[in-house]
């Protein structure tokens, strides 16, 4: 049977607070259920035997407010949650060697979820890491009450936050690099352009101890690119996440940086435009693949049906694995993502909470354990599923925190509030330039 809402009977009604509060609460139950207690790793998919995920380990951090605030973990035993995870994490070998947890305060990418030490010769990611600190910086400001477990939290978290040398994460450039592998040095890709990049500069630019220099945000921003597509004026970035994962952290609205001042604009309604773009390219459907419309849309880096072609009415159609998908300029298979469309509430909530109705009417998942599926694809059948066509057999953790956060950032600004009373993260903003609003 298809899933409906809470009713059977009415499909055409939109998910109420209700609704919300229950996928939220549904998708939250990943970090509880798929965390090694004995460290407080976080597994980073839900295949068997996966590593943990030094990313979605941060974002599990940054769940634990709302978890408190919706009664899932009382304070006491969050509090009790967190400092163990981030005592875990600072004990974790720092070093050059290729098997320790991170090097220069920064973590390897994926850790084995019983040692805590890198595997697959995976790199030392600066993004990755970015958002183990992000998470760190939100129970560091929220445990803010004169008991000895959270005043541990708050050293904890900070001690964590400042090991991590930003200026040797630059390589004796401007902008800051992806990463490093004890094997070969420094990826030759840096952090340039509009991307989730905003929020790993705004980090760095905070750090009491070994701050990025102002210069390295204009480096950032020198070769953003400010486009017209269907008649929306914005900057560019093709993959929906990138709007949204900095935003997870940081309130924008009203606050600008040198760019947005000279566009009158802010990221915050940026982030609203590249919505409506995603849905826009979704009406269009120039590929036509199955399914895309109004209210089913929603393309960024997910999981899909694999690397293969198929012949789909005549013509020979290429599919792919995980990649970066993007609208409108691609790549674009016919795989569409629930959760980077729930990630967009707080921007478009008039065109996500239909198109979320939509989807709530698939068998994708809505009202089972950990929320949506995170990815699907109508126009790649499979035989032997449920819908007849493919879906994501595996949630990833990285996917559950946008659901997770934005829909609280919708409905009480949690999150934002959070970090609006942290120190390292208002220093980072204005060093980056950034002026007006709340700030």
């Amino acid at each position: 049977m298809p899933e409906t809402l809470s009713t059977d009977t009415d499909h055409d009604r939109m998910p109420t607070e209700q609704d919300l509060g229950r996928l939220q609460f549904t998708t939250l139950l990943y970090y509880l259920q798929c965390t090694n207690p004995d460290n407080g790793l976080v597994r980073d998919k839900t295949e068997p035997n996966t590593p943990a995920s030094i990313a979605a380990t941060g974002m599990a951090l940054a769940t634990i407010p709302v978890a408190v605030s919706r009664g899932v973990i009382i304070r006491e035993f969050a509090a009790k949650i967190t400092r163990h995870r981030l005592s875990y994490l600072m004990a974790c070998p720092q070093g050059p060697e290729p098997h320790a947890s991170g090097y220069k305060g920064f973590f390897y990418h994926f850790l084995d979820i019983e040692t805590g030490r890198r595997v697959w010769d995976c790199e030392l990611s600066t993004i990755d890491s970015a958002y183990l600190f992000a998470g760190a910086l939100t129970v560091a400001t929220y445990f803010n009450q004169d008991t000895a477990e959270e005043a541990e939290i708050r050293r904890l978290a900070m001690a964590l936050y400042e090991r991590a040398d930003w200026n040797w994460a630059c390589n004796g450039g401007a902008t800051l690099t992806h990463g490093w592998r004890p094997e070969s040095g420094f990826i030759p890709y840096r952090w340039r352009g509009y991307d989730e990049g905003l929020l790993l500069y705004v980090i760095g630019l905070g750090s009491p101890t070994h701050p990025l220099p102002p210069e390295s945000f204009e480096a950032y921003t020198e070769s953003y690119d400010w486009r017209n597509i269907y008649g929306r004026e914005l900057l560019y970035s093709g993959p929906l996440f990138t709007h949204q994962l900095s935003h997870m952290w940081l309130d924008f609205r009203g606050i600008r940086d040198a760019f947005m001042r000279q566009h009158d604009s802010d990221y915050f309604e940026n982030s609203r435009h590249a919505t409506y773009v995603q849905q826009e390219y979704a009406i269009r459907n120039p590929m036509g693949y199955a399914g895309y419309g109004e209210y089913c849309w929603g393309f960024t880096a997910c999981d899909g049906p694999g690397s293969v072609k198929r012949n789909i009415n005549g013509m020979e159609q290429q599919f792919f694995d995980y990649v970066a998908r993007g609208a409108p300029f691609g790549p674009d298979d016919g795989t569409v993502c629930p959760w980077v469309v729930i990630g967009s509430l707080p921007f478009a909530p008039e065109i996500v909470v239909p198109t979320v109705r939509t989807f709530a009417r698939m068998d994708l998942g809505m009202t089972r354990l950990y929320g949506f599926k995170p990815s699907f694809n109508q126009t790649y059948a499979v035989e032997d599923s449920p819908t007849g066509w493919w879906v994501s057999p595996y949630h990833f953790g990285i996917d559950q925190a946008p659901v997770v956060l934005m829909i609280e950032n919708h409905r009480t600004g949690l999150l934002w509030d959070i970090m609006k009373q942290c120190r390292p993260i208002v220093t980072g903003l204005r060093r980056a330039g950034f002026t007006g609003g709340w700030l």
